[in-house]
């Protein structure tokens, strides 16, 4: 029996290009791998608070820098490597100043690709798959 984890995973997109982070060491999951912007589900939050939040620690964004895209629908699969049913809200946001994005210390860098490249990283699990959600069809 898996014991069930919410998370929300958020793209910026700017230019036709898609954001991707890869996690420190100081992570407790998936370090060294390549992930959108992304967090558990906090108690008493909705995913879409917790997109904004995660959007706001990790690259220092605010309202005013960033829009919300589109909202995908949820991705449910099974992590065996960790024991657990994993629930992924996916976004995508836009930004139009790529100067204005600050990394916090969950990850130590970051790229700029074309979306239909991230089959070539070491990501999380079923990133690609989240990404499919946001993106238009063909993009990925």
């Amino acid at each position: 029996m898996y014991r069930e984890v919410h998370g929300v995973t958020g793209f910026i997109e700017s230019g036709g290009k898609i954001l991707i982070v890869q996690r420190s060491n100081r992570v407790s999951t998936y370090p060294g791998k390549w992930a959108g912007i992304s967090g558990s589900l906090d108690k008493g939050k909705t995913a879409d608070e917790q997109a904004w939040l995660e959007i706001a620690e990790e690259t220092g964004l605010s309202g005013d820098d960033i829009r919300l895209v589109k909202k995908g629908e949820p991705l449910v699969f099974n992590d065996d490597d960790i024991g657990v049913r994993k629930v992924v809200y996916p976004y995508l946001f836009h930004i139009e100043d790529r100067e204005k994005i600050r990394l916090d210390w969950e990850h130590i860098r970051s790229e700029w690709i074309d979306p239909a490249d991230i089959g070539s990283y070491d990501t999380m699990p079923m990133l690609k798959e989240s990404l499919e959600r946001v993106m238009e069809e063909g993009q990925v």
